[in-house]
C-alpha cells in the first residue's frame, strides 16, 4: 500500500493544501487539477504510481481545501494562481519534475514551464488544451462574456456553477454512467457552494481569455524546447475536442496521443488505463 499524506503548506502566507505520495528521492510528477475539482481527483491515480513516483498534487488558491482568499485582497487570475503554485514548488522543494495537467492545471502547468523550462521533465496533458482546434462550442457563453464582461454575461455563466452542471461534466461521454463514483461531483459541488466561491469562478471565467492569448507562447515552448508529452485525452469531452490533443504533435512530433473512450473527467473511469499510459510513457 503506497499511503498519501496531506498536509497545507505555507506560500507566502497563503495556506496550499496538498496530498503527496512515493518515495522522495523518484522521479517528480506535479498533479494539476481543474474545474471545479481539487486534487481529490487523483485520488485513485496517486496510488497507482507511488512506487515508482514521487507525486504531490496541490489544491490551487481558491479550489479544494486551499485558501480561497477575499477578491478584495487577492485578484483571481490564471497569472496569480500559477504564480503560487510556482512557489509552491519553490517550497516543496520541487526542482525538476513531470507536470500532469488536466483543464484549469493547463494553462497553470504550461505557463510553469514557459517560467521555468530548464525544471519539467515531461508533460502529461489529460483534456489539458493550448490549441484553439481543440475549444469546442460549449465555451461560446464563456467568449461572449470575454467580449463584453457585462453583469448579464456574467450572471448567464452561473449555469456553468449548478450542481446539475457539475454531474453533467463527470457523466457526459460516459459509455456506463453508473462506472462513475458520486464521490468526485458532490465534493465539488459542496467546494461551489461555499460563500464567496461563485464570485471566484466567474472571475476565472473571465480571466480564462488570457490563456486563449498565451497559447501562441505555449506552441512556441514546446516547438522550442521539445518536452516528452503524452496527451491522454476522454474523447467525448465536450469541452477541450480531440484536435487540441493531435495539436501537439505539430509542434512536438515525438508527442505520444491516445485516446480513452470516456468524457472529461477520464480519471473516474479510465484511471487503470491512463495510469499504466503514464508509467509505460514515462518508463527509463
Amino acid at each position: 500500500m503506497n499511503k498519501v499524506s496531506f498536509r497545507k503548506v505555507d506560500v507566502d502566507g497563503s495556506g496550499v493544501f496538498a496530498r503527496e505520495a512515493g518515495p522522495q528521492d523518484a522521479p517528480a510528477i506535479l498533479l494539476l487539477h481543474g474545474f471545479p475539482s481539487a486534487s481529490h481527483m487523483f485520488r485513485d491515480l496517486i496510488p497507482l504510481l507511488a512506487d515508482r513516483f514521487h507525486l504531490i498534487a496541490p489544491d490551487l488558491p481558491g479550489f479544494g481545501q486551499s485558501d480561497m482568499p477575499d477578491r478584495s485582497t487577492f485578484t483571481y487570475t490564471f497569472d496569480n494562481i500559477a504564480r503560487v503554485i510556482d512557489r509552491f514548488t519553490e517550497v516543496v522543494g520541487l526542482d525538476r519534475y513531470a507536470v500532469y495537467v488536466f483543464d484549469y492545471g493547463a494553462p497553470t502547468g504550461f505557463r510553469l514551464a514557459t517560467w521555468h523550462p530548464e525544471r519539467i521533465t515531461a508533460i502529461i496533458s489529460q483534456n489539458g488544451n493550448a490549441y484553439v482546434e481543440g475549444l469546442s462550442d460549449g465555451w461560446n457563453p464563456i467568449r461572449a462574456y470575454w467580449e463584453d464582461p457585462s453583469q448579464a454575461n456574467r450572471d448567464a455563466l452561473r449555469a456553468f456553477l449548478a450542481p446539475e452542471t457539475t454531474v453533467w461534466q463527470y457523466t457526459h461521454g460516459v459509455a456506463d454512467q453508473t462506472t462513475v463514483s458520486p464521490d468526485g461531483y458532490s465534493l465539488d459541488n459542496f467546494y461551489l457552494a461555499r460563500p464567496g466561491a461563485d464570485e471566484v469562478q466567474l472571475d476565472l471565467f473571465g480571466d480564462y481569455k488570457s490563456n486563449v492569448a498565451l497559447y501562441p507562447t505555449f506552441q512556441e515552448y514546446f516547438r522550442t524546447r521539445k518536452p516528452p508529452l503524452l496527451a491522454a485525452w476522454g474523447k467525448n469531452d465536450p469541452f477541450f475536442l480531440p484536435p487540441g490533443a493531435e495539436a501537439f504533435k505539430r509542434d512536438i512530433p515525438g508527442a505520444v496521443v491516445r485516446f480513452f473512450d470516456t468524457g472529461h473527467f477520464a480519471l473516474e473511469t479510465h484511471v487503470d488505463e491512463i495510469a499504466a499510459a503514464i508509467r509505460d510513457f514515462l518508463a527509463p
